[in-house]
């Protein structure tokens, strides 16, 4: 089975931490989510996989040539423009002549993708929407439904008071490759506003596929944060991190001094250096190569590869981006610190 990943966007609303890094890169406990998304295709039988890219698209290639990592094959198609979800799925036809799956790439996940496949199958649906729950609505996409579970209306982003039901695109199809031939190509389409409405309209089945399952688009810093909250109190499963089990992971060639205190959960990049008197957790993810001075505190923060820090430093409810160096006595708290700037958000 085959699997498309829309990962084109700027993820201009998650900046800084994209201003060099596609969203679909970030790190999610130190790798990147769209290889986290891949590898949990392995389950349901994905053996290819297209990247549909546009921004940034050097960064992806990068890192997937000749990563030993993924068993799926990977296919590039790139857009010079955006061309909106449904452009870039057209834009990918030639490579799906089956039943297939598609997914917006900044979404975290633990939605059974062989269960949706086979709900897809059993409802003889031509597109099946993965829908998820949420107290509020009108920021998304709402499906409304009937009572054998097939899509009646969409309406993207409703005003609030004005949304008909709780359950929104949570941007996972499964789609059949007859529809493809009713996307227009060469121009800039949506999904969402366009192709689903169409459907309808010309008698299409649409089947809603709605499972209590984890479901976080990783779209601004707040989000990316509680993601990893999510993970430490074991509310979202991820592959070899299981924080209901063990406090600790990847505690791999950490070197720390005597006095230096380790609260979990904690995640361990490679080749960390701890100083005296430090304190790491609980809730910290510490990236590749980290190095502190002393008497440092860090706590429920987001610390990518190549950071070090000077002495006195506490890094409280942040985001630290890879390649930082911050001076003795700096304080951060719920910041996300990168190169180019400082930018303080609400937890």
């Amino acid at each position: 089975m085959k699997a498309l990943f829309l990962a084109g966007g700027k993820g201009t609303r998650l900046k800084p931490l994209t201003d060099h890094l596609p969203k679909p890169m970030v790190p999610i406990m130190g790798r990147p989510l769209l290889e986290r998304s891949i590898n949990g295709l392995e389950r349901c039988g994905v053996n290819e996989v297209v990247l549909s890219t546009c921004y940034r698209e050097d960064r992806i290639k990068k890192y997937f040539t000749g990563n030993d990592g993924l068993n799926a094959k990977i296919n590039y198609v790139s857009e010079d423009i955006p061309l909106g979800t449904g452009g870039a799925i057209k834009n990918c036809q030639k490579y799906f002549d089956d039943t297939f799956l598609i997914f917006n790439s900044d979404i975290l996940m633990n939605i059974d993708c062989a269960d949706m496949v086979k709900y897809h199958r059993e409802k003889h649906a031509d597109v099946t929407i993965a829908a998820t729950y949420v107290p509020n609505p009108s920021s998304y996409g709402v499906i409304e439904y009937d009572e054998n579970g097939y899509a009646v209306t969409f309406t993207e982003k409703p005003k609030p008071g004005e949304e008909r039901s709780n359950y929104i695109n949570a941007g996972v199809y499964v789609f059949d490759p007859g529809v493809l031939e009713l996307i227009p190509s060469g121009r800039v389409v949506s999904v969402e506003k366009e192709i689903f409405p169409m459907l309808l309209k010309k008698g299409f089945k649409i089947a809603v596929y709605r499972k209590d399952s984890y479901w976080l688009d990783i779209g601004t810093p707040e989000k990316y944060m509680k993601a990893h909250r999510d993970i430490f109190s074991g509310h979202c499963l991820v592959d070899e991190n299981d924080f209901t089990k063990n406090g600790i992971y990847g505690f791999s060639n950490v070197k720390m001094h005597e006095t230096t205190k380790v609260v979990g959960p904690v995640w361990f990049g490679k080749n960390v250096r701890l100083g005296a008197h430090v304190t790491v957790g609980p809730n910290a993810v510490i990236g590749d190569g980290f190095q502190t001075g002393r008497g440092c505190n860090i706590r429920d923060s987001v610390i990518w590869s190549g950071v070090s820090i000077g002495s006195g430093v506490n890094i409280l409810h942040s985001i630290v981006t890879s390649g930082c160096s911050i001076g003795t006595g700096v304080q951060c708290l719920n910041t996300v610190y990168s190169h180019e700037s400082k930018l303080h958000f609400a937890v």
